[in-house]
């Protein structure tokens, strides 16, 4: 995908997500929620009609190359108007750290994201969690545990920081932890235990060949 369309994708998954907000919060009178149905319906039927990508996989969108943000990801992906999308960075260690780093985040779940009245599902914030914590392993691995806490409620429409670490690796086996706090609020944490392929680059080989 080249520049140009990148920015036009998240434009336009951005103008869907701000569709996808207010459709949680308003309520229209019934002849306007026709119109609306029926103008969507023509956009429907255009995107119908576009050519799909011919891959089922693609090694850069599937989050499997250390470092690699995912375009279409439902929980941190830009590009798709059902993400929130949840904002993740690399922070490096310092020069004592041996090189560790930690991953950074930042999220603001809408009214789309509701389960208690006012508040986030919690099956979101498990989700959420399993993105943060995956990615904090910065290469490939599959999520064999993920146990989370709900140590507060989480608000809707308040900025949440989240942060996770990898805490120890014993062979394929990877711990990883992670904090989402609302400003000095701790909300909730969790714990994920993630198993490495057997050979990273034998695996995105394999990927690869799927293609």
């Amino acid at each position: 995908m080249d520049d140009a369309t990148r920015k036009a994708s998240r434009k336009l998954a951005d103008q869907l997500r701000r569709i996808i907000a207010r459709l949680a919060v308003v309520r229209p009178p019934t002849d306007e929620l026709e119109r609306a149905a029926e103008a969507a319906a023509v956009f429907a039927d255009r995107l119908d009609g576009l050519p799909e990508r011919t891959q089922s996989w693609e090694i850069s969108e599937a989050g499997l190359l250390p470092r690699d943000f995912t375009a279409y990801s439902p929980l941190s992906g830009r590009n798709n108007p059902i993400a929130p999308p949840v904002r993740l960075r690399v922070v490096e260690g310092k020069d004592d750290d041996a090189g560790e780093h930690r991953i950074e985040g930042d999220v603001t779940f809408g009214a789309a994201y509701e389960g208690p009245p006012g508040h986030v599902h919690g099956g979101f914030i498990a989700a959420m969690f399993d993105e943060l914590l995956g990615f904090a392993q910065l290469s490939p691995g599959f999520t064999a545990y993920l146990h989370v806490n709900y140590r507060k409620p989480t608000p809707l429409n308040t900025a949440l920081t989240l942060v996770a670490w990898v805490d120890s690796i014993d062979g394929r086996k990877r711990m990883v932890r992670g904090e989402c706090h609302a400003g000095d609020l701790l909300l909730s944490d969790a714990e994920g235990l993630f198993i490495a392929p057997r050979g990273d680059e034998d695996f995105i080989t394999s990927l690869g060949q799927q293609r």
